[in-house]
């Protein structure tokens, strides 16, 4: 049984955790993140220094080269603030996976603090900011997709709908077996690339049925793989990183 979170109150400061996809192919929806954590009157603090959590090494097997990577990110959080992360993946691998990539070594303890200071944005802005939102945008038809490791590791997988509930022009549909992987799985795709296409390939298809026009997610790797099907099939349905559709239909 997955133990309850306990929330904490909202912190004046906060670490952001911007995640590789976010920084080489989406770097508006992490500075559209910060923005709605700012809006919420949170100082967001970016450490610079920061690179990948290490998960496609870990999950590749090569939990060595993932301690090493992992490693250089745990002292960027020095003092006792949450840590926001725009990705139920890279969260779930922080939360969830570190404190089991390091046990046994020295920075057992290190890892174990960090990983209880870590949140999903989603699941930040509903369990801590108590976020309430006023839509401005023009009616659609939206369907939700909450990655493997959100769902799954992160456990978050009704706060991404909470937050499209709250906006008043948009209709949420579901699309058939919701918590259907996309078929990214970040080397899965490249190690089983006719199974990864084959799973995006069913995914597509139940978004496009439930009438979506658009489909929004927590995790870049699902919306580039998502996308990009729907983009190859030359659909309309368009994809957005939630922080993104959150900020441009309330600002």
């Amino acid at each position: 049984m997955t133990p309850v979170k306990l929330y904490p109150p909202k912190p004046e400061k906060v670490y952001f955790f911007g995640t590789c996809l976010i920084d080489l192919f989406y770097p508006e929806a992490g500075l559209d993140g910060i923005r709605l954590l700012e809006r919420e009157g949170i100082e967001v603090l970016f450490p610079e220094d920061q690179t990948c959590c290490g998960q496609p090494a870990y999950t590749s097997g090569y939990h060595d080269e993932a301690r090493a990577v992992a490693a250089a990110q745990l002292d960027l959080f020095p003092e006792p603030w949450p840590i926001v992360v725009p990705s139920g993946s890279c969260g779930g691998m922080m939360r969830t996976h570190y404190p089991q990539l390091f046990a046994g070594t020295g920075q057992e303890a290190q890892a174990s603090e960090v990983a209880g200071r870590v949140f999903e944005l989603t699941e930040f802005l509903v369990h801590v900011c108590h976020l309430k939102l006023s839509d401005r945008g023009q009616p659609e038809k939206v369907a939700m997709h909450t990655s493997c490791s959100a769902r799954r590791e992160m456990g978050v997988a009704e706060t991404g709908p909470a937050l499209l509930a709250q906006l008043g022009g948009v209709e949420l549909v579901e699309q058939a077996r919701p918590a259907e992987c996309c078929g990214f799985g970040g080397t899965f795709a490249v190690r089983h690339p006719e199974v990864s296409a084959a799973m995006v390939e069913d995914k597509t298809q139940a978004i496009e049925a439930a009438g979506a026009e658009r489909f929004v997610t927590s995790d870049c790797g699902c919306l580039m793989n998502i996308g990009g099907r729907f983009e190859h099939q030359k659909k309309a349905v368009k994809g957005e990183h939630i922080a993104s559709y959150l900020w441009r239909r309330t600002s």
